[in-house]
């Protein structure tokens, strides 16, 4: 009896009435993805929304690369937590005292309780705090704690190199990679002084070239005499700052280019407005609409 019934069951199989169970992602499972997320201040944010775009299709990258904001959501995003706990996070961040970014004047601690003025140290703020809050929602203190390999870029002061962190410290490596000049403090770490990678590599999707689909996501913003307030001593410092990374990446856009490369609309955002997390998310999301046909094209859905 058992035999006739494996008899006839492989009968139907060759004859193609049986199918073969199909896996949650059939049909692109061959196919790997690269996700680098880039830097730009508070306008990464919008990196969240990406994020879900990856969630609502069911895909997951298979390696991660990111600088400065976009190494913290990568390592957030590496070490397990969804879309909706970054945006629970950063609410929570944008929202309390321990962000010295806000622009409410209702907080009862002032401003310049929450800085850390020192000069020699090279820096203004200090991260600790942040990270502190960071520790409390994710596990993951080393990069091997992490579910999807991940890159993290920062650049040598000494000699102006791109320095790839993938080992070790995972908190100490973000430190560096959002050590912006003048903000935070550089990392020392061996015979190098470490600061903020978008002065070197402020997108690095050639960290994740050999998968079969490259997807780069720019928010870096943009500058709109229409809707920008006219700029102070800070923005002219900051996006100054902004326009070399841009400039950055249109050069490596011509060397060899991303599979999918996504640049949201992120006008009228500062670097340091880390407390409009819906205002940044709502601005993402033509971005966002634009990754989703991007990835379903690639994976031949």
């Amino acid at each position: 009896m058992k035999r006739s019934l494996l008899t006839g069951l492989l009968a139907l199989w060759m004859a193609g009435t049986v199918a073969t169970p199909a896996t949650a992602d059939d049909g692109d499972s061959a196919k790997t993805i690269g996700l680098a997320l880039g830097s730009g201040g508070a306008a990464g944010l919008a990196h969240i929304r990406m994020i879900e775009v990856f969630e609502e299709l069911d895909v997951r990258p298979a390696a991660l690369s990111g600088t400065s904001i976009g190494a913290i959501i990568g390592a957030l995003y590496a070490a397990g937590m969804d879309a909706e706990g970054m945006r629970e996070l950063f609410e929570e961040f944008g929202g309390s005292a321990l962000d010295p970014f806000s622009n409410d004047d209702d907080l009862d601690i002032g401003l310049t309780d929450l800085l850390k003025i020192d000069f020699d140290d090279g820096s203004v703020f200090d991260p600790d705090g942040f990270f502190e809050l960071v520790g409390e929602h994710i596990d993951a203190r080393d990069f091997g704690d992490l579910d999807i390999p991940l890159k993290v870029v920062a650049t040598n002061y000494w000699d102006g190199e791109t320095v790839v962190l993938e080992e070790g410290d995972l908190f100490e490596a973000l430190k560096a990679s959002m050590a912006v000049p003048g903000l935070f403090a550089p990392v020392k770490r061996d015979d190098k002084l470490l600061i903020d990678g978008g002065t070197s590599n402020p997108l690095p999707w050639d960290q994740v070239a050999d998968h079969d689909i490259v997807v780069a996501i720019d928010v870096t913003g943009s500058r709109n005499p229409d809707e920008d307030e006219s700029p102070d001593l800070a923005d002219l410092l900051f996006k100054t700052f902004e326009i070399m990374q841009q400039s950055l990446i249109a050069q490596a856009r011509r060397a060899d280019p991303p599979d999918i490369y996504i640049k949201p609309e992120l006008s009228g955002i500062r670097l340091l407005y880390f407390d409009r997390v819906d205002e940044i998310l709502d601005k993402a999301e033509s971005g966002a609409e634009e990754l989703r046909e991007k990835l379903i094209e690639a994976l031949g859905r």
